[in-house]
């Protein structure tokens, strides 16, 4: 074919970065590349002593930024006869948030300072940063008492994952590092910043996704929280206000033209149109396709679940959820996400600490990973044999009950409970708490007649999505593309570019010709729904008893319910 087009997205993650070269009249993705960010554990410097740090170092940004990109040009190249890099006529760019980090009066991360080089407070500050909870509950009970309609956007509770609570926390524990900073910019407008050469606050275009879904921004009061607000909070914090704009802007906008220096790093031609940035979840729900009716949830080391909904539909506020924003996801419509603090994490916890050596053996010799056979086991199953229900909260809870001191339970344990029941068990127990969001927003007139999942265990564990489809009554479909939001980013980098250079005039153009889903999808089985929608009543009582302050019930005969669906499912008796 000739005079194909491409586009170029980089999603930064948690533990890396990947850049997707994709073709952007079929979705054709040609070449990726994934770089393993160097610094801490796993990328995330950690404190031994504080499990609630989790910070990065901005070289490994930049380093993933240009290895990751070389990467995937290659790999395009050696895939694609018709490939050239001439041909990318854009760039996108997603990564985690709230990832904010602070900045000197030129925009440049004072991680990248030598005077900062071995001081975390300097770094990015990861998004599963805890270490402000203080500090956010501080934010909420202020908001709640002067500013209730801040809250109103996001919930009803700000998050120690956010923006302002994490400056907040800096001030308080590294008042040199505040000191040193001019302002604090999200890791989504920092990478586009430096591709363009507008990392300088004055250019800078600050993306409305973040602003909107973690730093309180709403066109209704001209943007960031105002000053007075900050102020009372702690005096300090208004110097940051005063750096910020009031204006943000929606992806798919131009953040500026590859410079010169960073065309040469990457091997392509200056000049072409990089996209503002967005969040990697967001980005996601692009690439699977969201729109009105379609819930999007993307399902990692935790989840996040994106929806949207048409200005014109009078969408109330929806307690719970991590931010109601204007263009945060598709231009034009109102975005909103939820989702879970772990899931993936938790499974990947289970399989470090609980599993036995005989298992791991087992494993070895079939050639497989202990996931996978504990897999097979679980699978063996039916709903409620196990006799156990778990809650979700291993590192918190992020929606509706917004709680990051939140633990994690298993109930209905025996002498007689295997591996394999208490692995079933907690998948269930994520998929209890992905039907708590979905009901939340039904409950305020989001309705969901479509879920799409995306990431590597949507696409690997048939029996999640089963017991998924089977928990939330809904079918549950998969992406055709394994990489959503590296493909939602080159969508808006076709979209960065316009029709002129061309690409797509709007989002839906660039999806209709770039997305799809997988042949596959999951169909709820009534006779498991009848089960589970037992089992949920049993969580939803759990959930409220531990993470609500005003829901009070006695608990008595949670465990012998259990039990007595254990036998009937065993017995193969009428539940």
């Amino acid at each position: 074919m000739k005079n194909r087009r491409f586009a170029l997205g980089f999603d930064f993650g948690t533990n890396s970065v990947r850049a997707l070269v994709v073709d952007i009249a079929t979705g054709e993705e040609i070449g990726t590349s994934v770089y393993n960010y160097k610094a801490g554990v796993d990328g995330v410097i950690v404190d031994p002593v504080d499990p609630n740090v989790a910070r990065q170092d901005p070289q490994d940004y930049l380093d993933g930024l240009e290895a990751s990109g070389r990467g995937a040009i290659a790999k395009a190249k050696a895939n694609c006869k018709e490939f050239s890099p001439d041909r990318i006529i854009g760039i996108g760019v997603d990564t985690t948030g709230s990832t904010p980090m602070p900045v000197d009066t030129n925009g440049v991360p004072l991680g990248l300072d030598p005077g900062f080089a071995d001081n975390p407070n300097a770094m990015a500050w990861l998004w599963k940063d805890h270490t402000s909870y203080e500090e956010a509950g501080a934010i909420t009970a202020k908001a709640a008492k002067i500013r209730p309609h801040f809250l109103a956007k996001c919930g009803g509770a700000y998050s120690s994952e956010w923006f302002w609570s994490k400056i907040w926390h800096c001030l308080k524990v590294d008042p040199d590092v505040f000191d040193a900073a001019y302002t604090w910019v999200e890791l989504g407008d920092v990478i586009p910043g430096f591709l363009t050469g507008t990392l300088a606050p004055d250019k800078l275009k600050r993306g409305v996704c973040a602003a909107g879904h973690k730093a309180m921004f709403n066109a209704d009061w001209s943007g960031y929280p105002d000053k007075e607000f900050l102020v009372v909070l702690e005096p300090r914090l208004g110097r940051i206000r005063e750096s910020l704009p009031n204006v943000a802007h929606t992806a798919g906008e131009r953040a500026g033209l590859l410079t010169e220096e960073w065309a040469q790093r990457l091997g392509l031609k200056p000049g072409i149109a990089v996209s503002v940035g967005a969040f990697d979840a967001h980005m996601g729900a692009v690439g699977a396709g969201v729109k009105e009716g379609t819930l999007v949830k993307i399902i990692g080391t935790s989840t996040c679940d994106v929806a949207v909904a048409s200005r014109e539909t009078g969408l109330p506020d929806v307690p719970g959820v991590c931010g109601i924003v204007d263009g945060s996801v598709l231009p034009g419509y109102i975005g909103l996400e939820a989702g879970q603090s772990a899931v993936g994490d938790i499974f990947n916890w289970f399989v470090r600490n609980c599993v036995p050596a005989s298992y791991k053996e087992e494993a070895t010799q079939k050639g497989i990973d202990i996931h996978q056979l504990l897999t097979e086991k679980a699978d063996k199953q039916k709903p409620g044999e196990s006799g156990l229900l778990a809650l979700d909260w291993n590192n918190g809870n992020r929606t509706i009950l917004v709680d990051v001191r939140l633990s994690g339970l298993m109930l209905g344990q025996t002498l007689q409970t295997r591996p394999e029941e208490m692995y079933r068990a907690l998948i269930e127990g994520t998929a209890y708490g992905a039907r708590v969001i979905i009901d939340r927003l039904d409950e305020y007139g989001v309705h969901i007649e479509e879920v799409v999942n995306c990431g590597g265990i949507a696409e690997k564990n048939a029996m999640l999505m089963q017991i998924y489809a089977d928990v939330t009554n809904r079918t549950m479909k998969i992406s055709r593309s394994a990489q959503t939001p590296a493909l939602g980013a080159a969508m808006f980098a076709a979209v960065a570019a316009g029709p002129e250079n061309g690409g797509y005039a709007n989002v839906e153009a660039a999806q209709a010709a770039m997305g799809g889903l997988k042949e596959r999808q999951f169909e709820p089985i009534p006779a498991n729904v009848k089960t589970y929608e037992k089992l949920f009543g049993m969580y939803k009582q759990l959930h409220d008893i531990f993470g609500t302050k005003d829901y009070s019930a006695n608990l008595y005969h949670i465990m012998k319910d259990l039990l007595d669906l254990r036998d009937a499912v065993r017995e193969g008796k009428e539940v």
